[in-house]
C-alpha cells in the first residue's frame, strides 16, 4: 500500500508496512515491507531501464523522515489498465482457466493443473478499479478502450519486461509466476513505467526448488499471508484478522529473502 504526495512538481511514492489482502487492510502490519517493496523496486526500475522508461527519479532524494520507504517519481496521467503478464497458471487466473478454459480470452491447453507452467508468457490484462474488485478484460477490451496502438504497446512491454526479469530471477532461484505493471504518460508523451515493479506484493515469487505443478509452492510474497487468513476461517470482508506474531515475522522473512536472492545484497536490517 502507497500513499502519493506532491514534492516540488514530482511525485512522492511512499510505501507503507500496511498489507491489503482481498482488497482488504489488515490491522497488523509487516516490519520493513514498505522499504523491502521499495528499494526492491527502486532496483527493478534501475534493472530494466534499457527495456523501456520508467517513472523513478530518485530512492534517495526523498525527506528524511520517509527514509527507505520512498521514491521521487516523475507525475504521470496513468492508463486505467492493470497490465498483468503470466508464466504460471496461479490465483485468479487459474480460476478462469478451470471455468473456460481461457484467461483473459486467451486459451490455454487443456489439462493444465495449479501453478503449470504456461506455454509461453501471455498478457492478462485487468480493470483498474480504485474501489472494488478488477475484472478481467480481453485484449479487444484494451483495443477499444485505448485504441490499438496503445494497447499493442502495452502487451509488448509488458511481456518484454517480466520475460527479462524472469530471466534474471530464475537465475538466483525464482520462479515469477506473474506480476503487475502500470504505465502512464509523462509529459512529453512517452509511454512510461510507473508504480511499483515486481515486488513481493504485485508478483507471485515462488522458490524454484519448491515448485512442482499440481502442489502448493513455497511463495515468497503474500500469498503466504492469504493461506494463512483464510485458514483461520475470515470469510474475507472486513474488518480482516490481526496476523499473529509468528506469521508476521516469515512474512517479513520472506519478503527479505525475495529481495536478497533477486538483488544480490543482503538486506541492511536482517
Amino acid at each position: 500500500m502507497r500513499d502519493l504526495y506532491s514534492f516540488d512538481g514530482d511525485v512522492l511514492l511512499v510505501a507503507s508496512d500496511r498489507i491489503s489482502i482481498y482488497d482488504v487492510v489488515l490491522p497488523t502490519a509487516i516490519p520493513d515491507k514498505g522499504a523491502l517493496l521499495t528499494q526492491l523496486s527502486v532496483w527493478w526500475f534501475q534493472h530494466l531501464k534499457d527495456v523501456t522508461a520508467n517513472h523513478l527519479i530518485s530512492g534517495t532524494d526523498v525527506p528524511s523522515q520517509f527514509g527507505a520507504r520512498a521514491m521521487r517519481c516523475l507525475p504521470l496521467r496513468m492508463i486505467p489498465v492493470e497490465c498483468i503478464a503470466r508464466g504460471y497458471l496461479a490465483g485468479l487466473g487459474l480460476r478462469e482457466y478451470e471455468k473456460t478454459g481461457t484467461v483473459s480470452g486467451v486459451a490455454l491447453p487443456a489439462g493444465l493443473l495449479a501453478g503449470s507452467r504456461l506455454p509461453e508468457p501471455i498478457f492478462t490484462p485487468t480493470t483498474k478499479s480504485a474501489t472494488g474488485h478488477d475484472e478481467f478484460i480481453t485484449f479487444d477490451d484494451v483495443v477499444r478502450n485505448i485504441g490499438e496502438t496503445t494497447a499493442q504497446r502495452l502487451r509488448s512491454r509488458t511481456l518484454e519486461l517480466y520475460t527479462t526479469a524472469a530471466e534474471h530471477a530464475a537465475n538466483n532461484g525464482i520462479i515469477i509466476a506473474d506480476t503487475k505493471f502500470e504505465f502512464g504518460w509523462d509529459a512529453t508523451g512517452r509511454l512510461t513505467l510507473g508504480d511499483e515493479a515486481i515486488t513481493s506484493d504485485s508478483s507471485r515469487f515462488w522458490l524454484a526448488e519448491s515448485w512442482r505443478p499440481g502442489q502448493p509452492p513455497h511463495a515468497l510474497d503474500k500469498q503466504f499471508v492469504r493461506d494463512w487468513a483464510v485458514g483461520t476461517g475470515w470469510d474475507r470482508e472486513p474488518p480482516g484478522p490481526a496476523i499473529a506474531s509468528p506469521i508476521v515475522a516469515e512474512t517479513r522473512r520472506r519478503y527479505i529473502e525475495a529481495y536478497e536472492r533477486i538483488t544480490g545484497a543482503a538486506w541492511p536490517s536482517s
